[in-house]
């Protein structure tokens, strides 16, 4: 008998549907024709054990019994789990084969991994086992799967890398949020103060971002422009450079700080001669942009329709497992595979019975045109988001739902649009010896860009000559210039600006900040390390951790700004730096990664972590964090005076309506 094991209850259904029939239900799993089974798991049916199950003084929070680090680790069913367990185990030890259907992703490796073990599976059967990976819940993907399975000892460093994952968060999510609990309870805070390795930094980007607005004093800076004329009265702007000699007046980024000297530019230059030094021309092709993973999707989503990412998660979701209009949304990837290549019509017509205003894009698509998105070297574990080839009618699905279908149909059908192509030209003017530039960026080929026109599409659409851009003294266009060409300078005009802060976080820019974290870290070697790493969080957990920070009272909506509460900048206050940056966290993900990767052992992960673990208790009995407001504690997870760790595992980051809870407090 093969045992398939899903990773839920929709993935197992997609399994059995192409499978021999007739088929028997029942409890926990469906009884094929020939007498194989497919059974599933509810997301993680097992989690680490808690303090009190290695030892029962712990369930009381002390300082004293702090690191608890067990000797042997311990798993235990998930509340509710018992009885798919039990059901499991029997089938798992009444198969002859063992088919390992788990998401396509790390925790998906190790929640059908870690049952196996836990079910007492021979050493015969686990060496045989194989891994199903399916992205599309379409029959004919499903099929072309179970055609193409794998050894799964081939991805047992993805598992080890999972394993590694959650003990370290375990280790250090539970330690340090008794010891911080602990030590604002002498504070007179009731509530827990959790700390985890994702968490905390991305409540420290928050706070900082807060700290820097707060604190800004805004200064003028002055600029100047030369409103110039050609010989035929065609006119333009160009924006002056400050020579070297003006450094003494500029601020850091080159700005002129002594409204004096801006003004003596401008008298200088006004109904003088001028002439052009020198014009660069180019003409630039510009790709359509990759198809989606979710972070990219999730940024979009959040810019276009100000949904946070959560919502957006849920509706991909849904897409995915009701509908089965996506492929496999939690990926943390942009490209597709060839094979995918041969879809391009059938996945084409889907998008235009799915939605009828997009039967225009599909007919004006080239499906013979190949972007550079189908690469085979490119994708892992998943492959982006894209449409299936699954027609469904337009009621059944929701507003938001139809919104996030559209983006992504539309992204896929850009791969088959040609390139946008802009001209760009450079000018240099000199008068009266000062150097004066001015740009024009003008559309010549739409290509993929009309597709994304009415939507107004962020960070696609051309600049246009607006008051935010006139450093740039950018045009639409620019009178033919020529090297040597002689101009006259009608006006020259001194403009006074104030530098501006930083704009506080919103859902779209704080996944950005996530996963471009590089650009946060303060090493320069941990910074070019992590150029390449996946950032802060992955893409399953990004959504969780932002919407975890808000049910624990230490982030805030303001309209669509997200503002640290008055606990959240306590606890950053109180926290040593190395937890509140995205530095060590970051630098985690890039060891795990290399653990997947078979680059380094679990062992090499774990030993430094315990000493740097041991370091920060240290610091966090040192410290008594002040100013933490009562007024947003959530679920206070105490009773009788004593602090509980279910108190805040309840609201674990990547808890959700798909049941996939994984292990360890991040």
């Amino acid at each position: 008998m093969i045992l398939y094991i899903a990773e839920k209850p929709s993935l197992g259904r997609a399994i059995a549907a192409v499978l021999p029939k007739p088929q028997q239900k029942e409890q926990g799993c469906i009884r094929l024709a020939n007498g194989d089974v497919v059974s599933w798991c509810v997301g993680h049916l097992l989690e680490q054990a808690e303090p009190e199950d290695y030892d029962p003084q712990y369930k009381k929070w002390q300082l004293a019994h702090l690191p608890i680090v067990p000797e042997q680790w311990q798993l235990k069913a998930r509340k509710g789990c018992a009885a798919q367990l039990k059901l499991l185990k029997q089938l798992i030890k009444q198969a002859d084969q063992l088919v390992h259907a788990g998401d396509p992703d790390r925790e998906g490796q190790l929640l059908v991994d870690e049952v196996l073990a836990w079910a007492g599976a021979s050493t015969g059967k686990i060496a045989t086992t194989q891994r199903l990976l399916i992205s599309d819940l379409n029959p004919e993907a499903v099929n072309r799967a179970l055609a193409q399975m794998k050894p799964n000892k081939e991805f047992k460093a993805l598992s080890v890398s999972a394993l590694a994952r959650s003990r370290a968060d375990w280790l250090y999510g539970l330690n340090l949020t008794r010891a911080y609990t602990l030590q604002g309870q002498k504070g007179g805070y009731k509530g827990v103060l959790s700390v985890g390795r994702v968490q905390t930094p991305v409540l420290g980007l928050v706070v900082r971002r807060d700290n820097e607005i707060a604190n800004f004093v805004s200064k003028p800076f002055y600029q100047v422009l030369a409103h110039l004329h050609t010989e035929s009265a065609e006119a333009f702007t160009a924006l002056w450079q400050p020579s070297a000699a003006c450094e003494p007046y500029q601020d850091e980024d080159g700005r002129i700080l002594v409204r004096e000297l801006a003004a003596m530019v401008q008298r200088k230059i006004t109904n003088q001669p001028a002439q052009v030094e020198a014009v660069e021309r180019k003409q630039k092709k510009h790709a359509a942009p990759l198809p989606y993973n979710l972070s990219a999707l999730q940024i979009d989503a959040a810019r276009r329709f100000g949904l946070s990412a959560q919502q957006v998660l849920d509706c991909c979701q849904q897409l995915y497992e009701q509908h089965q209009l996506i492929t496999y949304p939690r990926s943390d990837n942009r490209y597709l595979p060839a094979a995918h290549f041969a879809e391009a019509a059938k996945v084409s017509q889907a998008i235009a019975a799915n939605q009828p205003e997009l039967q225009g894009a599909v007919q004006a698509a080239d499906l013979k045109r190949r972007s550079k998105a189908w690469d085979d070297s490119k994708v892992e574990a998943h492959h982006a988001i894209i449409p299936t080839i699954k027609q469904v009618a337009l009621s059944r699905l929701g507003v938001t739902e139809q919104k996030i279908y559209r983006l992504i149909a539309t992204q896929y059908l850009a791969q088959f649009y040609p390139d946008a192509i802009t001209d760009e030209v450079r000018a240099t003017i000199v008068i009266a010896k000062g150097q004066f530039k001015a740009l024009a960026n003008t559309e010549r080929v739409a290509g993929w860009r009309v597709l994304f026109r009415k939507e107004d599409v962020s960070g696609n659409s051309l600049a246009q000559s607006t008051e935010e851009n006139v450093d740039a003294a950018l045009h639409t266009s620019l009178p033919a210039l020529v090297v040597g060409q002689k101009l006259h300078c009608v006006q020259g005009e001194l403009v006074e600006k104030l530098t501006q802060p930083p704009k506080h976080f919103t859902d779209a820019t704080l996944l950005a900040a996530m996963t471009g974290i590089a650009r946060y870290v303060t090493d320069s070697a941990i910074r070019k390390v992590l150029k390449d790493t996946d950032g802060l969080g992955t893409e399953a957990t990004r959504a969780g951790i932002i919407e975890l920070l808000f049910k624990r009272g230490y982030l805030k909506r303001q309209g669509k700004q997200i503002l640290a509460t008055m606990t959240g900048k306590a606890l950053i206050a109180a926290l040593p730096e190395s937890a509140a940056l995205p530095d060590m966290t970051a630098q985690w993900e890039a060891a795990l990664t290399a653990i997947s990767q078979r680059q380094q052992s679990y062992q090499q992960f774990m030993t430094p972590l315990l000493a740097n673990l041991q370091h920060m208790l240290v610091q966090a009995a040192q410290s008594i964090p002040t100013g933490l407001s009562q007024e947003h504690i959530p679920g206070r997870g105490y009773t009788k005076g004593r602090f509980t760790q279910k108190g805040y595992k309840k609201t674990s980051a990547a808890s959700n309506k798909r049941g996939r809870a994984r292990p360890g407090i991040k």
